[in-house]
């Protein structure tokens, strides 16, 4: 289990198809972190920590770098994972260009994947390190579809968390394509967390995950994003083997921002 994705941030999943984008996201911010906590009932397990790195060039074409770093605590039973998943997905944050992973599958060792992105090909080129020595390589057809990674997806939600539409995402999730589903239907909540003195103004949506990643991360889930231009993710809840987890942002990091105020 601990080759498949851990959908970042078990957090508040997305993606699209065919939606109306800005050229270029106002959302995105080079500089911006954010760092959630992962509970379950009131335990502890353990923290996601988002950057949003730079704006690239990939293979002549502009794009977006961002990375997530995935930790759990020690000394929580059945749970022993740290990974870092690097994506550079194109400038309307809607679909993947490149991936990168490194998932620690045993003491001192790794594993290194990288997805290889060929629309024209309509192909994904899926290849595996353990100990830097490549074990497996594997071309994935996407058909027409242009397709999400799991770092990616973090992004998409909050470029379109208020298009008011339902959506059906094609998700890689190691090496298969399955799919997501959002209702965005761009309800306003307030939205109360420990990290900010006062209720957040948000925008709430929910969704089930036709696919399953690691822990059993599956099903139903819901989100809630700051009701501004930065969409910053404030709270989520999603399913796994032991049940409902919650995602709470616990620091962040953005110039000229600060979480929108609920009336």
């Amino acid at each position: 289990m601990k080759s498949k994705f851990l959908l970042v941030l078990i957090l508040c999943l997305t993606s699209l198809f065919s939606y109306d984008a800005f050229a270029q996201s106002k959302m995105f911010q080079p500089g911006e972190e954010l760092e959630y906590e992962v509970s379950f009932y009131g335990v502890k397990l353990g923290k996601i920590k988002v950057i949003s790195i730079a704006s690239e060039t990939l293979k002549g074409k502009p794009v977006y770098k961002a990375k997530v770093y995935m930790d759990s605590y020690s000394g929580i039973p059945f749970v022993d994972l740290h990974a870092v998943f690097t994506s550079w997905f194109e400038t309307g944050v809607s679909f993947s260009e490149y991936f990168e992973s490194n998932i620690k599958i045993e003491d001192n060792k790794w594993q290194f994947q990288k997805l290889i992105f060929d629309y024209n090909a309509n192909t994904i080129t899926n290849e595996k390190w353990i100990d830097k020595q490549l074990f497996s390589k594997e071309t994935i057809g996407t058909g027409k579809q242009k397709v999400n990674d799991g770092c990616s997806l973090f992004f998409l939600a909050r470029q379109f968390t208020d298009i008011k539409k339902s959506v059906k995402i094609p998700t890689i999730i190691d090496k298969e394509i399955g799919y997501t589903y959002i209702n965005f239907g761009g309800k306003r909540e307030s939205c109360q967390i420990k990290a900010i003195p006062y209720a957040v103004k948000t925008i709430y949506f929910d969704g089930k995950a036709e696919w399953e990643g690691i822990y059993g991360l599956s099903g139903k889930f819901e989100g809630w994003f700051s009701d501004d231009e930065a969409r910053v993710p404030i709270k989520a809840k999603m399913n796994v083997y032991v049940g409902s987890v919650l995602i709470e942002l616990v620091k962040y990091k953005r110039a000229n921002w600060a979480p929108p105020k609920a009336a």
